[in-house]
């Protein structure tokens, strides 16, 4: 066997090889030393002549029935391998690099087993191979999930005496370069042997050959905890314009492609001028500066969370050998990506069907479960979760829903039966034409508003709706103009209809259900199947929420970015305003951590005087530090208390410095923390603070202190999540791409 020195190093070739310590010394600064243990030992190999076929090529196989059985291994070039399946055979040759390829006629499921033979210089024989359905099965710890670890997983095993299902579980094993080779063992379902197998998967085999009565192949290729970048091949990429950059990172770091050849060869001029340097510097004893660094672009990914490195080490060798389908579990690692998941699995999914050539081949997947996410916005997951339900819109895909069988405080919901018997009704329905049986969820097929009511009319009901506790339908939402948010909905079910009324929304606009991170709706169709997560209606904005210019009138506008020594409001209205009983804040931050945050805080007037209603400035005079009363808060921001109406608020309203002596004796706020319970000390133009507090929550509303640094002062909505609850000493303005303060009265003249 000649070894092709050029393709494998690019920093090596066979007609200038270096010396011993030359080598040791370009393997030092390469950081190559497996690679070279590598080529020694392929130096020292004996040539392998025999016939080989994939390690995964092993008794037990079951093959995909009704397509074109395509068979693949390696000889030595040009060496015929005969290859028999059954009374079928045929002859093919190895090409000149010793890949050869065979296809084989489609067969009809067949339950006998059957002998599979390939012979050249040697023999191999691999028995009791069936014909059936193959499904490939991915995705994270959820697909890897075992029968033994699912519930009631003793009886399962004690009762899994199913030969005609086979199972193969392909190891971990991330690679930055495609691996045409995979070790693995075809298992028959046994009590022995099914605790390993994908409890997904086998699951759905179980219904699935009770139902067609044929061999079922489980090829399980998942590992727990992983995105969905890693199982995405670079031709998945490549064909999703919204994924350019991480195409272009795939490519960069790929030998042989134009951005990796033109980088690395500025490198080595890069180099070269710096050796020339270093010679010059050597021989006259001067200083030379550090010689260049390896581009970062051309170092391989090294994690298996990385772009392509699982598809390449357990998928790509998969790749040809017929399947039906695949079915995904998997999310939990992108969950909050929003819709740019849909654009991932566009990539994985085109990717895999462009690569396998089998068409657009059936991909199912599981939708995943509610659960806690620690302290994260409640409406991540349901964003996500929309993501998901978009993928449906791939051609020959569908999403099972598992909202009725979460585990809130476990990620891996163990009642993994449902949901293989979901994934088995879509493949029996969608793919082996069961036209009877009702397999998908119930979903909205229209919506209209009438008199402050909203129906929703849905389809896939298999016989009407209903609820799984025989309780009103929970876990719908409604809005309208000027209702400050979204407010829980009576429901009422009439067939294939639910009615959502509220008393808080006289005059619906939009309606959402189950928009929450730890939502279990009750709502599910006459056969089980429960309704997903969705929204709908022309959600208004959050000024059209809070109706603000219909009870109260704008006083100050400040672009928070202008902040300064001297306060330049873009709007000041204060000369015109008389007589007020309300004042409210509307304050609005944007950054690339927290996102689009906005609060709106009202209360009773404090002063008579809209003068000193903003920034409380030395030079206005301005000093508030008070209760106010009748409070509401209207916010977009997780995790802060909302109310319609709070008893009262703290007002930390000066210029001044301050200490953290609760001076006013505001129950529960600390002694040697920054928080509601302040106490200014001189001098009077100090540090600054304009703060709202609901002191019986312990919660900060607002915070704007130290203004006059500008992009160095304090702004916050909510409690900060550093040492002081009001942001004091967070010096953060500059991290708000956007900021915004406005100031509102209510008039009574």
């Amino acid at each position: 066997m000649t070894w092709n020195w050029e393709k494998t190093c690019p920093f090596m070739c066979k007609s200038l090889l270096p010396s011993i310590d030359t080598t040791l010394q370009m393997i030092k600064q390469y950081r190559l030393p497996l690679l070279f243990l590598c080529l020694l030992q392929l130096a020292a190999a004996p040539v392998q002549a025999d016939v080989r076929v994939p390690g995964f090529y092993t008794n037990h196989m079951v093959l995909q029935r009704d397509v074109p059985i395509r068979l693949r291994g390696w000889a030595k070039p040009g060496e015929q391998v005969d290859i028999q399946l059954g009374d079928v055979s045929v002859s093919v040759k190895a090409d000149a690099s010793g890949v050869w390829g065979a296809t084989l006629p489609e067969q009809e499921a067949n339950s006998t087993g059957q002998t599979l033979v390939f012979k050249s210089s040697n023999t191999i024989v691999l028995k009791d191979i069936l014909v059936g359905e193959v499904w490939l099965c991915s995705g994270q710890s959820n697909m890897e999930w075992t029968v033994a670890a699912s519930q009631r997983s003793e009886e399962e095993i004690e009762a899994a005496n199913h030969p005609l299902i086979r199972h193969i579980k392909v190891p971990r094993r991330p690679s930055n370069d495609p691996m045409d080779d995979i070790e693995a063992i075809w298992e028959v379902c046994t009590p022995e042997t099914v605790g390993r197998f994908t409890a997904c998967g086998y699951f759905m085999a179980k219904h699935l050959q009770s139902e067609l009565n044929v061999p079922i192949g489980l090829i399980n290729s998942s590992w727990g905890g992983t995105r969905v970048e890693p199982w995405t091949p670079t031709v998945g990429f490549k064909s999703v314009a919204a994924l350019d950059s991480i195409h272009s990172s795939v490519t960069q770091r790929t030998p042989g492609t134009p951005s990796y050849q033109s980088t690395l060869e500025e490198y080595i001029k890069n180099t070269g001028r710096w050796l020339e340097k270093a010679e010059v510097a050597l021989e006259n004893h001067t200083a030379i500066e550090e010689s260049p660094g390896f581009p970062e672009a051309l170092k391989p990914f090294e994690s298996h969370q990385d772009p392509t490195m699982l598809y390449n080490g357990m998928i790509h060798a998969l790749v040809g050998y017929p399947i039906r389908g695949a079915i995904w579990y998997q999310g939990e690692s992108n969950h909050t990506e929003g819709m740019l998941y849909y654009e991932k699995k566009k990539a994985l999914i085109g990717g895999w069907r462009q690569l396998w050539g089998l068409g657009d081949f059936p991909f199912y997947y599981v939708q995943i479960a509610p659960f806690q996410y620690g302290n994260e916005n409640p409406s991540i997951l349901p964003e996500f979760w929309e993501s998901q339900e978009a993928v449906e819109q791939l051609s020959n895909t569908a999403m099972v829903v598992i909202n009725d069988i979460a585990t809130l405080q476990d990620i891996h919901p163990p009642n993994k039966q449902d949901v293989g018997k979901r994934l088995a009704l879509l493949a029996l329905k969608r793919t082996y034409g069961f036209e009877d049986l009702v397999a998908e969820r119930p979903i909205m097929k229209s919506y209209e508003l009438d008199s402050g009511k909203l129906s929703i009319t849905f389809q896939n009901t298999g016989g009407g709706l209903k609820t799984r506790d025989g309780a009103q339908p929970n876990s719908f939402e409604l809005v309208g103009i000027g209702s400050r948010g979204y407010h829980p909905a009576e429901a009422t079910i009439s067939g294939d209809t639910i009615v959502l009324s509220s008393e808080a929304v006289s005059e619906p606009v939009a309606f959402r259900f189950a928009w929450n991170k730890l939502s279990e709706p009750n709502l599910m169709g006459a056969t089980g199947l429960p309704v997903g997560a969705f929204r709908g209606g022309k959600e208004p904005g959050f000024l059209e929420m809070i109706n603000i210019e219909q009870e109260y009138r704008l006083v100050y506008d400040l672009d928070l970015s202008t902040l300064g020594s001297q306060i330049r409001y873009q709007v000041d209205d204060s000369n015109s305003i008389s007589e007020f009983d309300r004042v409210g804040y509307l304050i609005e931050l944007d950054s690339q951590e927290r996102g689009q945050q906005k609060l709106f805080v009202s209360m009773n007037a404090f002063t008579t005087d809209a003068k000193k209603i903003g920034i409380p400035t030395a030079e206005g005079g301005v000093s508030f530090q008070q209760m106010v009363k009748d409070v509401t808060v209207f916010s977009n921001v997780s995790g802060l208390v909302m109310d319609s109406e709070f008893p009262e608020a703290t007002l930390e309203f000066w210029p001044n410095n301050y200490a953290t002596d609760n001076e006013m004796g505001i129950p529960a706020a600390s002694g040697s923390l920054y928080d509601f319970g302040d106490k200014p000390v001189p001098p009077f133009d100090g540090y600054g603070s304009m703060q709202v507090h609901i002191p019986s929550v312990r919660q900060t509303l607002f915070s704007i202190n130290h203004w006059g640094v500008g992009e160095a002062a304090d702004l916050g909505i909510g409690n900060s999540p550093g040492q002081h609850p009001d942001w004091t000493f967070s010096s953060n303005a500059k991290e708000y791409r956007k900021k915004r303060l406005r100031i509102y009265v209510r008039e009574t003249n």
